[in-house]
């Protein structure tokens, strides 16, 4: 298959294209010219692999990189969920907005399937019940949730209106191999950087948040078992460990795995951090036949391995 990312020189995106290109389909990447350094220090070449720099919304460009496309993988945000709700303007104008004019290309250039990234975190809101189930209410309480779930919903409308397929990936928190450790969010990767350089790690809140942390291996297994899949109960799959941890317990893995003392500073909680996120993953097992197959310690381990061998672009 041709396959489009949108977002491909991003944390995710790389993994992504590395597994296609494993499986013999030709990829194509878009992502911003920004993203350039980060694509070279990837190292990752194949004949079979093509990169289109520029805005991910630019209308010429996108329609030209969808032609013969079989399969698009959206990936691309331009927030955050920490500073959506500063300007939800924009995160209409550049997401949503931007969302609409691919899927309308997508028709055009008769795009078979769509692989939607939402998020798992955000879109439930604070949830009634934990695991979260795809059928629980959806009610965000940040920008970046509504726009996903927004997306989502123009999803099944394309469907229905032009018969676009498509799939809707509500994952929790990856984290792995290739994750900037700077960067503004992933609390894995930003704490495991701040730890291998001693640094102190901020902590909003007490700790006791419980989040879902899965490693990036298991978010690509589950994109490459969607990307085949016919059977329509794939269009909506929660994708996490299925398992809780709280932001302490997760450094304490941390400490585990750097043995050495954190240096640890608290302080007040964001309105939008719900105190419990953790997601039922027993869809995509029955549907996929897929499962979460790395612990947390031993992806922490790994990751940690990776950045000590990496250290001159990434810690």
């Amino acid at each position: 298959m041709k396959c489009v990312i949108l977002g491909g020189a991003g944390f995710i995106g790389l993994n992504l294209a590395e597994a296609l290109l494993l499986a013999d389909h030709d990829v194509l990447c878009v992502d911003q010219s920004e993203a350039r350094d980060r694509f070279t220090h990837a190292s990752l070449t194949h004949p079979r692999l093509t990169m289109l720099w520029g805005d991910a919304w630019d209308e010429h460009a996108l329609e030209k990189a969808l032609t013969d496309c079989d399969v698009c993988f959206h990936l691309v945000s331009s927030t955050i969920p920490q500073t959506s709700n500063a300007d939800p303007r924009f995160d209409v104008q550049s997401n949503l907005q931007g969302s609409l004019t691919l899927l309308d290309l997508c028709v055009k250039t008769q795009v078979k399937k769509v692989i939607f990234l939402s998020s798992g975190g955000t879109v439930y809101g604070v949830p009634k019940a934990v695991p979260i189930r795809e059928d629980h209410p959806t009610d965000p309480t940040c920008s970046y949730g509504i726009v996903k779930l927004a997306v989502e919903k123009y999803l099944e409308l394309y469907r229905h209106l032009h018969g676009l397929d498509y799939a809707i990936i509500r994952l929790s928190n990856p984290y792995g191999e290739r994750q900037r450790t700077r960067g503004a969010q992933g609390a894995v990767a930003v704490f495991l950087g701040k730890a291998l350089r001693g640094e102190a790690i901020e902590v909003w809140g007490d700790g006791n948040v419980s989040r879902d942390y899965v490693h990036i291996s298991d978010v690509i297994s589950c994109l490459m078992a969607v990307l085949t899949s016919s059977d329509p109960r794939a269009r909506l799959l929660n994708v996490g460990s299925g398992r809780g941890c709280t932001i302490n317990q997760l450094l304490g893995v941390i400490g585990n795995v750097v043995q050495r003392d954190l240096a640890i500073r608290y302080v007040p909680g964001r309105a939008f951090d719900v105190p419990s996120n953790v997601l039922s993953v027993e869809r995509a097992i029955s549907v996929l036949g897929w499962h979460p197959a790395v612990g947390l310690e031993q992806g922490v381990r790994r990751f940690a391995h990776w950045l000590q061998e990496h250290q001159s672009e990434h810690v």
